[in-house]
């Protein structure tokens, strides 16, 4: 059995992947993601454990049954649970799909969905009747896949917000040896 400590990133890209110069880094959600590694990299405390740096790198060039799709499976075997970059430029892109179908419906793996967009906890949900927004249900129906299954795991909403990150990385309800129910869970405001 895998040694599962890693938080596995999933976040669109462009399909096909951009050979220009910036290539991924100028996607929004993947900018998210690297703003993780960044927190990470200036505080040692933050409990960000990065499942893509558990192996060995891959190119968006390179093949999908042989490379990509073994490669997403190995690090997703090493993580605890999913952080979706989740935002309006998000795309039902087949590494997605497979991301989703293996780490929800294969390893059970709960979900801290991260809404780059949105900085406030009040941005996602209505705070008078205790309820997920429909602007934030909306983007759900960018990846099928993720809300088709996010009720068999626990899943937490969140915005933009390192230390609503942190307590949700740092909760062991959102870890798959220890999560709670599935659900739909938020911070009230």
């Amino acid at each position: 059995m895998a040694y599962r400590n890693g938080n596995y990133s999933a976040f669109y890209v462009d399909e096909p992947f951009s050979e220009s110069n910036l290539g991924a880094a100028a996607t929004k959600d993947f900018v998210s993601y690297n703003l993780l590694r960044a927190w990470k990299g200036s505080d040692d405390s933050f409990p960000f454990i990065d499942s893509h740096n558990k192996n060995y790198n891959v190119r968006d060039s390179s093949d999908w049954e042989t490379t990509l799709k073994p490669r997403i499976h190995e690090r997703i075997n090493n993580s605890k649970n999913i952080i979706l970059f989740l935002s309006s430029i998000t795309k039902n892109s087949r590494a997605l799909r497979e991301e989703i179908a293996f780490g929800i419906g294969t390893n059970g793996l709960p979900v801290i969905v991260v809404y780059p967009e949105y900085s406030e906890k009040s941005d996602i949900i209505n705070c008078s009747s205790k309820t997920i927004k429909k602007c934030i249900t909306d983007l759900w129906e960018a990846v099928p896949a993720f809300r088709d299954s996010m009720a068999s795991v626990p899943t937490i909403h969140i915005p933009l917000k390192k230390e609503l990150i942190r307590s949700a990385l740092n909760d062991t309800a959102f870890m798959v040896n220890t999560k709670c129910e599935p659900n739909k869970y938020f911070y009230e405001c």
